[in-house]
């Protein structure tokens, strides 16, 4: 006698299902087909995950909509909004619940990016360095005394910055010139960091740098630092073409004196703390971009079918229903990407190809959507009265960084070949 066994678990119910030959009776195919529901569409959520996405967006509207137009006149975060994220959990979602965070999923922290960025992509991106980014490194790398002392600030209080790029070290990351030296009990830090997102807002930082640079890379280490720690300053604001509420500036190390046990990770294994968070937050990056294009077509959804031309909605044309077609086809195949990248880091298989996949994609559309839409909305869409020119100033920065759009193209084409 042949048994095949198929289990079928949901909501903690289990099926047996025994079948004596090689032929499948109706019983066998009645349980297939249920098995197969089982198995989700890749772009359905769970509850946790949909209600965190409502939230998240009920929040964007409320919250952050009011206030896009002036945060980035002002090029700055507004202070007030930047506690209320605190409030909403949104700083900390896959923090555990042991250290005062939100006890979610790394899934569910792009959800919420994305519908954030829906809104406003500078505030998408400071939530998304805090969460795929920094709180991140401290889950994944950090010693047990460092996430007791740091987790709990970063997931109710303090913003966190991740220190990596230099002026002469932007996509070769491991050229960084900043110097660590040991000195007894202390690793004295000095150098500066170019392109730190949330600088302003920091208190928090992670800073890598090298305590033997004859070793190359095998020297980089990441410390944690503090803001107040004497010789730490945070200099030039940037003045940036687009996500400009976001803060980015040059850090200042002279001096630095950060304790041992302030190191995250193993000393001379900063290089593989740097690899694995990049490859977790560029498909943050990835969310980030999906929110851009959504954002964007449905500003332009919503002006074609009240703006009227030869005596009907533009949207009554054939020509602007393909491209709305078009457009939507382009934001749902980069929404794959990126909750497929997700789902297979959550899952703990390999995700670079696909994270690499998903950032430079994502990017792509963002860019292309964004334009688009300008076109669409016409001469309106050049001013800033309307928000389809911030939708697109907003999505350029996606082919920059963590990670250019050139440096994706060449990860992909050497695990390709290899």
């Amino acid at each position: 006698m042949i048994k095949n066994t198929v289990l079928i678990s949901k909501k903690a119910l289990s099926i047996c299902i025994f079948s004596t030959d090689f032929k499948l009776n109706k019983f066998t195919y009645s349980l297939m087909e249920q098995l197969e529901q089982l198995i989700p569409p890749l772009t359905q959520l769970t509850e946790d995950e949909q209600m965190l996405k409502e939230a998240a967006a009920d929040f964007a509207e409320a919250s952050i909509k009011p206030l896009v137009e002036e945060m980035d006149e002002k090029a700055k975060l507004d202070p007030d909004l930047v506690k209320q994220f605190f409030e909403m959990g949104l700083m900390g979602i896959d923090i555990p619940e042991k250290y005062a965070g939100g006890g979610g999923t790394f899934m569910m922290s792009i959800v919420a990016i994305e519908q954030i960025s829906r809104v406003d992509a500078s505030a998408g991106v400071f939530m998304d360095v805090q969460n795929t980014l920094v709180n991140n490194a401290f889950v994944n790398f950090a010693s047990d005394h460092l996430k007791e002392k740091y987790l709990p600030q970063l997931a109710t209080e303090k913003v966190g910055a991740y220190c990596l790029s230099e002026a002469g070290s932007g996509s070769d990351a491991f050229a960084l010139k900043t110097t660590a030296k040991e000195d007894g009990d202390h690793f004295v830090l000095n150098g500066s960091k170019l392109w730190i997102t949330n600088a302003n807002e920091a208190d928090i930082f992670l800073v890598f740098a090298n305590i033997n640079p004859e070793e190359g890379y095998r020297g980089i280490t990441a410390f944690v630092v503090e803001r107040d720690m004497k010789g730490f300053s945070v200099s030039k604001k940037e003045n940036k073409l687009g996500i400009r509420a976001s803060s980015t500036c040059e850090i200042l190390l002279e001096d630095v004196r950060v304790p041992k046990e302030n190191v995250l990770g193993e000393v001379g294994k900063g290089y593989k703390v740097a690899i694995e968070t990049l490859n977790e937050g560029r498909i943050g990056i990835g969310a980030q971009m999906i929110g851009i294009a959504q954002g964007a077509f449905d500003a332009a959804l919503a002006y074609i079918q009240e703006r009227k031309q030869f005596g009907k909605a533009i949207s009554e044309f054939q020509g602007v229903q393909f491209q709305l077609a078009r457009m939507a086809t382009d934001i749902e195949t980069a929404r794959l990407l990126v909750y497929n990248a997700a789902r297979i880091k959550m899952s703990g298989q390999k995700f670079l190809k696909e994270a690499a996949m998903a950032k430079f994609y994502a990017s792509e559309v963002a860019e292309k959507i964004a334009s688009q839409a300008i076109d669409l909305y016409g001469g309106y869409g050049y001013v800033k009265e309307y928000p389809v020119e911030k939708y697109y100033r907003d999505s350029k920065i996606g082919k920059i960084y963590e990670g250019t759009t050139n440096m994706q193209l060449s990860t992909i084409a050497k695990l390709l070949l290899r």
